[in-house]
């Protein structure tokens, strides 16, 4: 949907809209999507951000370098349909936002990226931060910004936050209920200065489920009394009946019904890529199988991408990088990093998404004051092609 901003026809904010509009088909149910990659509160949501990556010119998602703010974009539209209809606001927003303002990629890189030049680069380039760093941000600066963040989207809903739906983060690196992942170079190995520290993995995870996401809630529930004048009006909906679920299906989660290739190329052991320069040229897996054949939406056990399942999927070229990090080229070393962690890696997959919108739709209905379905909805398979009822010739 947006080359610049990586928005996706996956994601949980257009599910949730779909599902709504083939429960209600008398309605008319209007999505905008604005979300965009790398996002914070001052710089994407209330200012314009430079685009993390920007297709060629020409191309179908082709961009200007500079993805407009998001409440700017949303003030345009807003002006358009009030020529029409004057007194109209926003039935509902959808909203996940803080995770960039603390500094989130920087904390990846953290964990993964081994001691070495590349790792002397991006911290000589502010791209490295630890729990400490994020915890500094979260006490000093983001209640203000969550404070901006309601002031600017108040008269969009009628001044009733209760209509932003805020659907918080399941926490990405677990292996079980308060038992993060081990670490080591299982989905990872896409890079050579790529591994997983078990320590600092460990104190990254705390940090995301100890400290980050109760505060996130308690600033969009207006709870401790640091960011809202008036409770009543300002607390919006929170989501979070989802994270139980990411629990079980975090980064390191595996399955035997995982896709093939998953299992057999992603070994675990930290061997997916053939080490010889010279056999890599023609045959740089070494599980047999072509990296064109890697499924990026088929069901698996992690909801979380891996390194490799960002470079598999995305191939991503950021841009919007200090000078010093910037790639020269796609064969330059930094590229690698970058291609792996800016391009959606310890992001929701497709599965994990639609785990967020089955959270997120209950509270979107009782928003809307809208009844639930009819009828549960019903997986079957389509039937066998051979099984089709035979077409009457047309007349």
């Amino acid at each position: 949907m947006s080359g610049a901003c990586h928005r996706s026809l996956y994601s949980y904010q257009l599910r949730t809209a779909l599902a709504l509009a083939v429960e209600n088909p008398h309605l008319a149910v209007t999505f905008l999507p604005l979300g965009c990659s790398g996002a914070t509160i001052n710089v994407g949501f209330l200012d314009d951000q430079r685009a993390s990556e920007c297709p060629s010119p020409g191309s179908a998602l082709a961009c200007s370098g500079t993805a407009r703010a998001q409440i700017a974009e949303l003030s345009e539209i807003m002006t358009m349909i009030r020529r029409e209809q004057p007194e109209r606001t926003l039935d509902l927003v959808l909203l996940t936002i803080g995770a960039n303002d603390i500094l989130f990629s920087p904390l990846i890189a953290n964990v993964i990226v081994q001691p070495g030049d590349e790792r002397d680069l991006l911290v000589a380039g502010g791209i490295m931060a630890t729990p400490a760093d994020a915890q500094r941000v979260l006490e000093r600066e983001l209640p203000g910004n969550f404070a901006r963040l309601r002031a600017a989207l108040r008269p969009f809903v009628g001044g009733d936050l209760a209509r932003v739906v805020y659907v918080t983060y399941g926490n990405p690196a677990l292996a079980a209920p308060e038992t993060p992942c081990p670490g080591g170079r299982d989905g990872f190995d896409v890079h050579p200065a790529f591994a997983a520290d078990s320590a600092r993995l460990s104190e990254t995870v705390d940090f995301v489920s100890g400290r980050f996401l109760p505060a996130i809630k308690a600033l969009a529930r207006c709870e401790g009394g640091r960011s809202c004048r008036d409770r009543a009006k300002e607390r919006m909906t929170f989501v979070d009946a989802h994270q139980p679920a990411f629990e079980s299906h975090g980064v390191c989660a595996r399955a035997e019904e995982d896709p093939a290739f998953d299992r057999l190329c992603f070994s675990g052991q930290g061997e997916t890529f053939e080490p010889s320069l010279t056999n890599a040229v023609t045959d740089p897996m070494t599980c047999g199988y072509s990296a064109s054949e890697f499924r990026p939406y088929a069901p698996r056990a992690r909801w979380i991408r891996t390194a490799n399942d960002s470079y598999f999927t995305a191939m991503s070229y950021p841009e919007a990088l200090p000078a010093l990090l910037r790639p020269s080229d796609i064969h330059d070393a930094m590229w690698g990093i970058y291609a792996a962690v800016y391009g959606g890696a310890i992001h929701p997959t497709a599965e994990g998404h639609a785990a967020m919108a089955d959270a997120a739709l209950p509270a979107a209905r009782e928003v809307l004051g809208l009844p639930g379905p009819i009828a549960p909805v019903r997986g079957e398979p389509l039937p066998a092609p051979e099984a089709l009822p035979a077409q009457e010739p047309e007349r």
